[in-house]
């Protein structure tokens, strides 16, 4: 059942036991950690197909497990923290969290995330094996691989920025409102925050100018609507 093995980490045992017992209802299998380094050793040790990860954690804070997975990899990362203001998401966001819940929280509302969450992934998923490569001018997307190359050099991006970049890039010219992209790309069809949208089209938008402010300028603000992927002829 590793495909439906979820880590929940969190220091209080409360918590671990309400998000336990709303998963396992749902019919995934749950494997728990209490603290940072726990945590780690498990998410680098064995198969999940997702974390939810709480950001303050003794021994090792939240943030640096999150860092380290991401090292090794794009296992989805779902962060369940009390702190809520927009500073912690961003930070949350760049060190590659697709999902940012925060406490107190709604268990039903968390397990609809987790569903989203998971059935987007496999969207993705064939979606790689559908078509491999996206190629513009000065940009090339590798599909299969999870790879962004602009101008030759390769950009790192977290897994929903990744997401995000080749949804827009499959449908070049589509203009996308905000609750679009959450429903299609968060797969939030009754919730989720637009200003997730903004943070993430701001961070990628960012990495791919470091690389090329022209291949930045693909992704358009269409002001009062939302965005969209244009490729200046």
């Amino acid at each position: 059942m590793a495909q439906t093995r979820i880590l929940v980490v969190d220091d209080e045992e409360r918590i671990r036991r309400l998000v336990r017992m709303y998963l396992e209802r749902n019919g995934f299998e749950v494997d728990e950690a209490a603290d940072g380094k726990e945590a780690l050793h498990k998410a680098l040790n064995q198969a999940y197909a997702l974390i939810i990860l709480d950001l303050m954690l003794p021994g090792m804070d939240g943030r640096d497990v999150c860092a380290q997975i991401r090292q090794h990899s794009n296992v989805p990362i779902m962060m369940l923290t009390a702190a809520g203001d927009e500073a912690n998401r961003v930070h949350g966001f760049e060190l590659g969290a697709d999902d940012y819940v925060v406490k107190p929280f709604s268990p039903r509302e968390l397990v609809l995330r987790v569903k989203a969450m998971l059935k987007r992934t496999g969207e993705m998923e064939y979606a790689r094996n559908a078509i491999q490569t996206l190629t513009f001018p000065g940009l090339e997307i590798q599909i299969d691989a999870r790879r962004v190359e602009v101008n030759g050099q390769e950009v790192n991006l977290t897994p929903k920025e990744f997401d995000l970049l080749v949804y827009m890039a499959q449908r070049p010219d589509k203009v996308f409102s905000r609750e679009e992209l959450l429903r299609d790309v968060w797969n939030y069809q009754f919730f989720g925050d637009q200003r997730t949208v903004d943070t993430h089209i701001k961070r990628l938008r960012e990495k791919l100018g470091q690389a090329s402010p022209e291949v930045s300028r693909y992704i358009v603000t269409v002001w009062g609507v939302g965005y969209k992927f244009e490729v200046a002829s």
